[in-house]
């Protein structure tokens, strides 16, 4: 039985990217607050945020095999008003040990729903043949967009983060009845071959190449995500609204690039587009670590989430491209050495704040920036017009089953 708005595959999954993100970005414009609440540094609230990534990480390794039991209908349909309503819980932990148990399930709610709508988003792309990926992580950009404005005008007229988050729940469970209730999943790819990608794939030297040209992206979209409400809050005293507008700014700026990235990408090289994307990244760490006033910083965010859009895609083509091994192998493989350094960013980056200031925390992304300038080559130079294979493919279920969110 399905119900809802009567949607084309594509916009189901625009609408997947942008309702799921909207029910995780929520808590982040509430973070100053959460952080004021349990009086404590930003290096132990890095520390406890770390259950989300870890959460993550282990829905990503382990979670397919348990999804195509339950039926990817069945499990979107749950998992993203479920990520809401965890999310309402776990705000209300008394201390950081706390919230750090209570966001281990957000975590593997969300790797689980990466799992999902990347797949679909691929699969909907060789049944249309034509690319929608990027146009589709614009959605979830823009997603957070609309969490950060909604999260940082609740948070200015005085409600609390507990309140906030439990409003989200309804809210997110009316739009996924309404845009996702007819969702049915798009046929799977051809596959060549019945194997799977082992539960870790290790990383070839190319692959690390690929690695190093994603870390300043993993690091600083993490920590423009995580922190940059705590860094307006902390360095100018911002108001809530200020606070959350920042984050929806960063999102904002990635989700437009990430919308028209795919046309970029087919006019110019991968690596000239990358080495375009790192110099804005650069440009916007530089504004954040030396700005002056409030507005320039938000400029700087801006600059952020432009550098930051389409880097880790680009590697995930490069990877797949490689024929040194089946595509599956080497996108798990950088997917998950990727994600492994996302992990870490929170607690590396409140520790910098915490004995340097919040400031240093951005400026620890310029020499990653300078790697991935010198790795960006890795990428390829071949431009030209791109398009979906249209023949045999490998299935989506062993390429992006590990893959995660950049």
């Amino acid at each position: 039985m399905t119900f809802g708005l009567k949607l084309a595959p594509q916009h189901r999954v625009y609408a997947g990217f942008a309702i799921y993100s909207f029910a995780m970005g929520n808590i982040f414009p509430r973070l100053p607050d959460i952080k004021r609440a349990m009086e404590i540094e930003d290096g132990t609230l890095g520390l406890s945020l770390i259950g989300t990534p870890i959460g993550t990480l282990t829905a990503l390794t382990l979670a397919t095999p348990i999804l195509e039991r339950v039926g990817f209908r069945q499990a979107l349909l749950w998992l993203v008003p479920l990520i809401a309503l965890v999310y309402s819980i776990a705000v209300q932990a008394p201390g950081p040990v706390s919230l750090f148990l209570m966001l281990l399930p957000v975590g593997l709610m969300i790797g689980s729903v990466e799992i999902i709508l990347n797949i679909e988003a691929d699969r909907t792309e060789f049944l249309l043949r034509r690319r929608i990926m990027n146009r589709a992580h614009s959605f979830w950009s823009m997603g957070f967009f609309g969490a950060g404005l909604f999260g940082g005008a609740l948070a200015h007229l005085g409600l609390s983060p507990q309140l906030h988050l439990a409003l989200v729940v309804p809210m997110v469970a009316v739009a996924m009845a309404l845009f996702l209730g007819g969702f049915e999943p798009a046929p799977a790819r051809f596959a060549t071959s019945g194997g799977k990608p082992p539960m870790f794939a290790r990383p070839t030297l190319p692959i690390l190449v690929l690695v190093a040209v994603t870390l300043s992206a993993m690091l600083l979209e993490g920590a423009s995500i995580d922190w940059s409400a705590i860094y307006m809050r902390t360095v100018f005293d911002s108001g809530p609204f200020v606070a959350g507008f920042t984050v929806a700014l960063f999102a904002f700026s990635q989700a437009t690039t990430r919308f028209f990235a795919d046309s970029f990408v087919d006019r110019h090289s991968p690596s000239g587009v990358a080495r375009v994307l790192l110099a804005t990244m650069a440009a916007g760490v530089l504004i954040v670590f030396a700005s002056p006033v409030p507005f320039v910083s938000m400029l700087g965010f801006a600059l952020l989430g432009i550098g930051s859009s389409a880097l880790f895609p680009l590697a995930i083509s490069a990877a797949a491209q490689r024929t040194d091994r089946p595509a599956a192998i080497n996108v798990a493989a950088l997917s998950q050495i990727s994600f492994i350094a996302f992990l870490l960013g929170p607690p590396l980056l409140g520790f910098v704040s915490d004995h340097w200031g919040i400031r240093s925390a951005y400026g620890i992304g310029i020499p990653l920036i300078a790697l991935s300038l010198l790795t960006a080559g890795s990428l390829g130079r071949r431009s030209g017009k791109s398009t979906v294979p249209v023949g045999e493919a490998p299935d989506p279920k062993n390429i992006l089953a590990q893959a995660g969110e950049a």
